[in-house]
């Protein structure tokens, strides 16, 4: 089994992806808010060199950023991934980033236990 991890920068496709990947049979995924290092630098008062990216900030909205995280079974994962990269492009910047880590143990999934 693996951990696909994807961090979208900007949420505006994350249910297309969803609804590709589950017609593709990925079932179940868990999906959390986040936010980038940039972003939470830029809002502290005490680090002044990032006084003008502050100021950028404010001046446009900041995107949902989306963490998905999927387990996996080794034979789902290229299929995942490829329908990730059918629906977003991955290498322009800002766009997010996807990972993927071996499980070793899984407790909790009906086929897993």
């Amino acid at each position: 089994m693996q951990l696909l991890t994807l961090i979208l920068k900007n949420d505006t496709k994350l249910d297309e992806i969803l609804k590709n990947l589950a017609e593709e049979g990925v079932r179940g995924g868990t999906i959390l808010e986040g936010r980038g290092m940039g972003e939470q630098l830029a809002n502290m008062e005490d680090l002044p060199m990032f006084g003008m990216l502050r100021h950028l900030l404010k001046d446009e909205e900041t995107p949902n950023c989306k963490v998905v995280l999927f387990v996996l079974k080794d034979e789902q994962i290229v299929h995942a991934r490829t329908t990730i990269k059918k629906l977003i492009n991955l290498k322009e910047p800002n766009s997010g980033i996807m990972f993927e880590i071996p499980i070793t143990y899984v407790s909790g999934l009906s086929e897993a236990d």
